[in-house]
């Protein structure tokens, strides 16, 4: 994701407001979702959309984004946008760019900005600071990592607490992670100071745990909305009932009103995935009429009984 424009992920302009942010989200969400969608890409493009969102629907993290680029998860709080853009054209057709190799050469200090990229900070800072070198400037914070969290949707709607081991061998250890309530998928939480050591005595970086969210065989995400299938016999449909449905924070009641059709979603506001900067997420039951697969002869009776008496043509065009 660190070579690719967030807007253009959702062929939006950099002027675009939230509320079209928040249109194109969940047209885009809709199409490219695994379970309606079976071509091999739509999981990673799905995945692309939902880190989007996330960044963009957030003002904050979008300011940021706006003046950071896609480095705007490793630029410290407190760095000017306009210092941080002198610094990078200062690395351009005089510094010395290598991906990861030029990292043991003697006397440098080089320091990773993403995208595969090493820049030297003895360039940096001396075409920032009057020739002084990085050494000048003594210790060196740590790089930012990445790493996963697998979630299932109850654990992203309630957070709590998870414990995470990464990495391999020598580097292996186990984090006690605080998940906050309504995380959605593509989106990251920050542990501050677990990422790659500092040198001489500098901040660790950071940590970014990006959550992934398992399929569910009851709850199917669109952003922060949540949707379920309801089913109902051919009565219930008909002339109305109040059913159950299943949430991530337990059983709730939803009105279908008489003369409900397969297909129809019955909405319950406010009943989705939590959002501590905004509004919730609703809630969708998605209306599904079943019949019995075996009649009765007295089920059977009835039903020819209502056939021969009703005037109703599903198939007539109105």
């Amino acid at each position: 994701m660190a070579d690719r424009d967030f807007y253009q992920i959702l062929g939006l302009p950099r002027t675009a407001s939230q509320d079209e942010i928040q249109r194109a989200y969940r047209r885009l969400a809709r199409e490219n979702h695994p379970d309606v969608n079976a071509d091999p890409g739509a999981e990673d493009r799905f995945k692309n959309i939902s880190e989007a969102y996330n960044v963009l629907s957030d003002p904050q993290t979008r300011r940021r984004y706006d003046a950071f680029g896609p480095d705007f998860r490793q630029v410290p709080e407190d760095v000017d946008p306009e210092t941080w853009r002198r610094a990078r054209a200062g690395t351009g057709a005089g510094a010395r760019r290598r991906a990861g190799a030029g990292a043991g050469q003697a006397g440098g200090t080089r320091f990773g900005f993403g995208g595969g990229e090493d820049i030297d900070l003895d360039e940096l800072f001396g075409g920032m600071f009057g020739g002084r070198s990085a050494r000048d400037f003594g210790a060196v914070p740590g790089a930012d990592q990445v790493a996963d969290i697998d979630l299932t949707v109850e654990e992203a709607y309630r957070g709590g607490q998870r414990s995470l081991t990464i990495g391999s061998g020598s580097t292996r250890r186990t984090l006690d992670v605080t998940i906050p309530p309504g995380v959605i998928d593509g989106q990251r939480i920050r542990l501050a100071g677990q990422g790659g050591r500092g040198s001489h005595g500098a901040e660790a970086g950071d940590l970014y745990l990006t959550v992934k969210i398992r399929p569910d065989q009851i709850f199917r995400l669109e952003g922060r909305d949540i949707h379920v299938e309801l089913r109902l016999a051919p009565w219930d449909a008909a002339l109305g009932a109040s059913a159950a449905v299943p949430t991530p924070d337990g059983e709730a009641k939803v009105t279908v009103p008489a003369g409900t059709s397969c297909g129809r979603r019955l909405r319950l506001r406010g009943r989705g995935m939590p959002n501590p900067r905004g509004q919730p997420g609703d809630l969708y039951a998605d209306v599904r009429i079943m019949v019995p697969a075996r009649l009765t002869d007295a089920e059977r009776e009835l039903f020819e009984q209502l056939a021969a008496i009703t005037d109703f043509d599903p198939r007539r065009r109105h």
